[in-house]
């Protein structure tokens, strides 16, 4: 069972389903049971993810040594049982947000599904951009919860996934440049790996971390959110971005990786401060 819930990447599946809840909150809609259908939905859809992910990836992932011992390269768990496994639960997740929450939900979460093992996935062994598709991906489950809660796409579930996306690029960026080795070793074509200099890291660590910047600010300026966080934003998104300025210019180690776990902190930290403010 233990490996099971490995496949299921629970951290990952936590962070989708506590996001998804920020969705629904932040569109001001009292809790309902339709919430839960949507957690439940949702976070079932975003371990099928996972699992489908490793079930793709198990020979890069037995290359590399942070991913060896993972269930399907450490062989406790068979590849045919992780693929009926991931298609399961997904099929699940996907059918209760059709048949519960909503057409809208279940269409987002599905796309999520797409973008990630379609596309994702895939690029990652083509292309350094394959970090855009995953990026979206990443950033749709607020907007599932949004939609849920209101049938439609407005204004906050933008913001919130402006936020979610611009925060994923310095985050795996700095990650993929502490391990571009072990990314090159396994034939992951990341731009740390088609781009050894590391300018194009830097530039892209720059520019996205300003642009979060400027994103964690826009539910305050909409009128969705109070003073209270705006200014908590502002300091917190200004230390971020002043990491990252200090990283994309020293491109040492220890900086992508300070980066990389303030990054951890960081998001959690402005969604509390959204949870907290909203109606």
């Amino acid at each position: 069972m233990i490996g099971y819930l490995e496949l299921t990447k629970p951290r990952i599946a936590s962070f989708v389903v506590f996001t998804t809840w920020l969705g629904w909150r932040f569109a001001g809609v009292p809790d309902a049971p339709g919430l839960w259908w949507t957690l439940l939905g949702t976070g079932l859809a975003s371990a099928s993810a996972g699992t489908l992910n490793q079930w793709l990836e198990v020979d890069q992932d037995a290359l590399m040594r942070r991913t060896s011992r993972r269930p399907l390269p450490s062989g406790r768990i068979t590849p045919e049982a992780a693929l009926a496994f991931g298609v399961s639960i997904g099929a699940a997740g996907l059918g209760i947000l059709a048949a519960r929450v909503g057409p809208l939900p279940a269409f987002l979460a599905g796309l999520t599904l797409a973008l990630y093992l379609g596309a994702y996935t895939p690029l990652k062994r083509l292309s350094p951009h394959s970090t855009w598709p995953g990026a979206v991906s990443g950033a749709i489950p607020p907007m599932i919860g949004w939609a849920a809660a209101k049938g439609e796409l407005g204004a906050g579930a933008w913001a919130l996934f402006s936020i979610q996306f611009l925060w994923q690029m310095p985050h795996f960026l700095a990650l993929f440049w502490l391990n571009r080795e072990e990314y090159g070793k396994a034939g992951f074509r990341v731009l740390s790996v088609v781009d050894p200099g590391g300018r194009g890291t830097a530039f892209q660590i720059a520019v996205h971390s300003l642009g979060l910047l400027v994103a964690t600010l826009m539910p305050a300026l909409f009128g969705l959110a109070g003073l209270g966080y705006g200014l908590g934003a502002l300091l917190l998104g200004t230390l971020f971005l002043g990491m990252a300025l200090k990283t994309a210019w020293t491109m040492r180690a220890e900086d992508h990786r300070l980066l990389f776990r303030a990054s951890l902190a960081y998001l959690p930290a402005v969604f509390g401060l959204l949870a907290a403010g909203a109606p």
